[in-house]
């Protein structure tokens, strides 16, 4: 049953249910995140939004549904709801949850020395990007000295496709004063190996940029599995 404040009414904890909460959050208190599993993690984050209810078997669902507690934060709040005792105050606290990750993320990332903090980069864009349920496309614009002057999701697309226009990323760039770019999109499906499509719009991109004293510093794909870099790949 919904409440007048949105989320769903909960019946007094029983005995069980508030010992089991404060087992839990002592043994965070003592040991820290590292021996919890992701349900228990996100047991514990259900704490905040259903003050009385038994969040263990919710937790259980959302991590069966969405495969880990990163899956969870980023899905769509549409599907979340599909989980029995999951109303707007849990999504409003997992999407803020959420959103606070990637703000973290980005945050560590230095404005002037993007290039020499490339892992903190990559943990940034796969933190914002990597369980998206729809494709994204992203660019990072550097000035001269690899600093980064704006980061700009360009397009969003469907599960398996983000359309992606060469001339309208270079006419930014030059917006912008930009002198190099880093592309970023995600894969969905979770596996970052480029497609033909991928690789031919790279080089359109290329091709555009270069007499205009543009350069591609990379294009890194990113899903669950983890990411790929043209560059690395000698793609670039």
């Amino acid at each position: 049953m919904e409440d007048t404040r949105g989320g769903f009414s909960e019946k007094p904890a029983d005995p069980d249910t508030k010992g089991h909460r404060e087992r839990l959050r002592d043994r965070f208190s003592k040991h820290g995140p590292g021996g919890f599993a992701d349900y228990e993690l996100l047991e514990l984050l259900l704490f905040n939004a259903l003050n009385r209810r038994d969040t263990k078997p919710i937790a259980k669902a959302l991590i069966k549904r969405f495969g880990t507690f990163a899956g969870v934060l980023a899905a769509p709040p549409a599907r979340l709801k599909e989980i029995d005792g999951v109303g707007p105050r849990v999504v409003e606290l997992l999407k803020v949850t959420h959103a606070s990750a990637v703000r973290f993320t980005r945050t560590e990332v230095p404005d002037r020395e993007t290039l020499s903090s490339w892992s903190k980069v990559i943990d940034y864009v796969h933190t914002a990007m990597a369980f998206s349920e729809v494709e994204q496309f992203r660019i990072l614009f550097l000035d001269k000295q690899n600093g980064l002057i704006a980061d700009e999701v360009q397009q969003t697309g469907t599960v398996d496709h983000t359309p992606v226009y060469p001339r309208e990323v270079i006419r930014r760039a030059l917006e912008l004063s930009a002198t190099a770019l880093i592309l970023v999109h995600n894969h969905p499906s979770g596996d970052p190996t480029p497609s033909r499509a991928d690789i031919q719009m790279t080089r359109q991109i290329v091709e555009i940029a270069k007499p205009l004293g543009v350069e591609i510093h990379d294009h890194i794909i990113v899903g669950k599995q983890g990411q790929t870099s043209f560059r690395g790949l000698q793609l670039l």
